[in-house]
């Protein structure tokens, strides 16, 4: 029996047969040229075609998708037209380089380039490398990379995902997933999360396992076996009677003891909030606004807009709706708005700091929120993403109240706004921990990268400090101001308790999540979970801190979390 160990990104045990992905697309040969009979002008055009075909391809995908898989795609489709990609590849193919070559060269060089510059850019590389391979497929007349289809529901083994893939998963016939690439934040962690999948990562090996194989995933340790036990058969069926249970949520998130921590959905659209409020969620605490903006050579209108994020506040009358302004650059660049030629856009013009360079846009977008908002019985707050002083809080906050909005406050994914967080916070209403972000810049480690997955996790009690020092800056000098996670860390049962402990006052996760991060809170008093929050503090690595609170928390083990 063979065993693998890796990083679970996502609950769940189940057994179930293999199917891994295909191979990938074969590399044109090295110094094929065009045919004599082509004309390099009609190649470039051919060319032009497969790379447009490809981009509507998954652009139709995106608009029956909802959610991060909606994001993905988007994104995914706009590489297809990246003027860079498509440039460099028609100059080999005008020097007599054949178009899929030339094609599959310049991909290469855009990859290399954006996974040298690292952070968000690096994350593009894997987008580069799927698109380049689906424009060769289209070009040659064969269907395009993707998950296996089948009758029978399976197990789906690979190196990595594309994330035009993950974006398209169907829970109903794939059970789990599981990679030996990838990191606990890359695109197949969390559209698995998303749609409640079993999921390991960083699983060293498992693309090896054999087609048909039966294998036993548990997404919580990062366990895989072949072969699985007459015990660990016994654990995926207590699992799936388990579930059952967790299907739904109360709408009350509590402690043991009446403490309230309100559990809010992260939405991405409309689709997304209708969604999360018939799950239960008590709010949104993170509304991502970048839907209305990707996919367009200009600024949507104030009118567009408007109605787009009407459409999510009227789903949650009465409740806390929390919209992050436009997160545009790095891994979201928009024609209209961000600087191709930055060395290192991770650190570069992102998020609030657009406005330094491009001016008017956030204005424009605080007018449309203030008007949906006043045409709503949503109870609306705004936040800025990549704020990372007191000024850049201070001059969010005006440009809130000239626009009417009331309740201004700051993402705080940038270590400097933690450490700082009582001045940023005397500033705003609220502020909301990014914890992706933030462990991703604490760490120094590109959340993409399997090799970094064990620095990658907000476990790290770096990380770990960091949140207390918000939670601590915003009751000082009297500021006692809201402190909310809306990062992947809120929907980890366990780390919620932990973030409960340390102050955290409102929890926003996947609207999946709800229901097992409620499950667990209302096992613990707030006195249990502040001594947890301790424990974790305490501990010398971010894999202690995890198995020294699990240990203290049998209901997860009891629900297969």
């Amino acid at each position: 029996m063979q065993n693998f160990q890796g990083v679970g990104v996502s609950p769940g045990r189940i057994t179930g047969s293999v199917r891994q992905m295909p191979k990938p697309v074969s590399e044109p040969p090295s110094g094929e040229r065009l045919a004599a009979d082509v004309a390099p002008e009609d190649a470039v055009a051919r060319l032009k075609a497969a790379a447009q075909a490809v981009h509507d391809e998954l652009k139709a995908r995106a608009e029956t998708a909802s959610g991060d898989g909606k994001a993905v795609l988007e994104a995914t489709a706009l590489m297809a037209k990246d003027t860079m990609l498509l440039k460099s590849a028609g100059k080999l193919v005008n020097a007599g380089t054949s178009a899929e070559r030339a094609i599959w060269e310049a991909g290469a060089s855009v990859s290399e380039m954006l996974h040298n510059l690292g952070g968000y850019m690096a994350e593009r590389a894997t987008d580069v490398l799927d698109v380049r391979a689906r424009i060769v497929a289209e070009l040659r007349g064969v269907p395009a990379p993707g998950i296996p289809s089948s009758e029978t529901p399976f197990i789906l083994v690979a190196e990595d995902l594309a994330p035009a893939d993950t974006a398209t998963l169907n829970p109903a016939v794939v059970l789990a997933l599981v990679t030996s690439g990838g990191g606990p934040q890359s695109h197949t962690a969390i559209i698995a999360r998303s749609l409640g999948l079993p999921a390991v990562v960083a699983a060293h090996g498992v693309d090896g396992i054999a087609d048909g194989s039966e294998v036993y995933v548990d997404g919580a340790a990062g366990f895989v076996a072949v072969e699985p036990t007459k015990e660990q058969r016994a654990l995926a069926t207590a699992w799936a009677e388990t579930s059952a249970t967790l299907a739904a949520f109360d709408g009350n998130g509590t402690t043991a003891d009446g403490h309230l921590v309100p559990l809010l959905a992260n939405v991405g659209g409309a689709k997304d909030a209708v969604a999360a409020a018939k799950l239960g969620a008590q709010g949104v605490g993170l509304f991502r606004t970048e839907f209305c903006f990707l996919e367009r050579d200009t600024e949507p209108s104030v009118d567009e807009q408007a109605a787009a994020y009407k459409a999510v506040f009227d789903a949650f009358p009465g409740k806390k709706v929390v919209l992050r302004t436009l997160d545009a650059g790095a891994d979201k660049p928009l024609p209209f708005l961000t600087d191709a030629t930055e060395p290192n856009p991770a650190l570069g013009v992102r998020g609030y700091r657009t406005d330094f360079t491009t001016p008017g846009v956030l204005e424009r977008q605080l007018e449309a929120i203030a008007r949906a908002a006043s045409e709503s019985e949503a109870d609306v707050w705004v936040m800025a993403p990549m704020i990372s002083t007191a000024a850049e809080a201070g001059r969010f906050a005006s440009l809130c109240a000239a626009a009417g909005i009331r309740t201004p406050g700051v993402m705080v994914e940038v270590p400097s706004a933690a450490l700082t967080a009582a001045t940023v916070l005397r500033e705003v209403g609220f502020a909301s921990l990014g914890t992706n972000d933030l462990t991703q810049y604490a760490m120094a480690a590109d959340r993409q990268l399997g090799p970094l997955a064990d620095l990658n996790t907000p476990w790290q009690p770096a990380v770990l400090r960091l949140v207390q020092l918000t939670v601590e800056g915003s009751a000082q000098e009297g500021n006692n101001k809201p402190v909310g996670v809306c990062g992947e860390a809120a929907a980890d049962p366990a780390l919620a308790v932990v973030l409960t402990g340390l102050g955290v006052t409102t929890l926003s996760m996947t609207a999946r999540s709800l229901a097992a991060v409620g499950t667990v809170l209302k096992t613990v008093t707030l006195e249990q979970a502040q001594e947890l929050a301790r424990l974790a503090l305490s501990a010398p690595s971010a894999t202690e801190a995890r198995d020294w609170v699990r240990a203290k928390l049998p209901v997860l083990e009891e629900l297969g979390l």
